[in-house]
């Protein structure tokens, strides 16, 4: 099989990313929650008093990279982060979800993810 510019570009970018070494377990990290479509993880820098970050296991780039054939794993993330939130008993007092795309708006691994932010009342600030 030969490899095309693109495939080599993507098998490289697979090897280097953070968040698949995270979920493959080459990197270790306070796993909160896993299935075989997703990884729930405590960021390493928080913003709240609970702050993980949902990741699937396979690489997908961040939203702006995503089609139409990506919405199950749009709405899979986002039906995790109401399954973590009521295993950690936050579902009445809240949460919030951001996804962050783009490096203006914070984005530092571009491996798609969904962070989940709670354990005190959240200001809209920036």
């Amino acid at each position: 099989m030969s490899l095309t510019v693109e495939k080599i570009f993507v098998r490289n970018l697979l090897m280097d990313c953070l968040f698949c070494k995270i979920a493959s377990k080459e990197i270790p990290s306070e796993i909160i929650s896993e299935d075989e479509k997703f990884v729930v993880f405590k960021d390493i820098n928080p913003k709240a008093p609970i702050h993980f970050l949902i990741i699937p296991k396979i690489h997908l780039g961040p939203i702006s990279a995503l089609g139409a054939e990506d919405k199950e794993i749009i709405s899979g993330l986002i039906l995790k982060a109401k399954e973590v939130a009521k295993k950690m008993d936050i579902s009445e007092s809240g949460y919030r979800l951001i996804f962050n795309i783009g490096r203006d708006a914070g984005m530092e691994v571009d491996h798609l993810h969904l962070h989940l932010l709670a354990g005190k009342p959240l200001k809209f600030e920036f």
